[in-house]
């Protein structure tokens, strides 16, 4: 059975308690990595300014302490296979209403199943956040 590594522990432990509860049951069943959780104002910019981002310090779900926002990918990590990560976020998204979690993706930030995917003009499909 896989398990988070201590890295991606200590980065899942500086998130929201529903993210931290979602990810360990997530990783269970599917391998993945915990790529970053709560960002300071430098590493936030830092993004934004390489086009990770869309916002700035302190406007992005990663800058709240504890995250509302997690970075996770598929382990081993390829990010030239989207396919791997629409299904990985298919599955993220199930396991999470049934824990009612509310959640929303990087590829389908209208959160719309229908049309979402292909009005999508930013792709960050590591990207889960927590919404009201």
């Amino acid at each position: 059975m896989p398990s988070f590594s201590v890295k991606s522990r200590g980065k899942l432990k500086t998130c929201e308690y529903d993210l931290q509860t979602l990810f360990e049951f997530i990783v269970k069943e599917i391998d993945c990595t915990i790529l970053e959780g709560y960002r300071d104002e430098e590493t936030q910019n830092r993004c934004f300014h390489e086009g990770r981002s869309k916002v700035k310090f302190p406007d992005g779900r990663h800058n709240e302490y504890p995250s509302r926002a997690v970075d996770v990918a598929p382990y081993p990590i390829d990010f030239n296979d989207r396919d791997r990560f629409h299904f990985f976020a298919g599955y993220v998204r199930a396991i999470a209403d049934e824990l009612g979690i509310k959640l929303r993706w990087g590829g389908n930030w209208a959160n719309d199943l229908v049309k979402g995917f292909k009005r999508n003009n930013f792709d960050d499909l590591v990207h889960f956040e927590l919404v009201e």
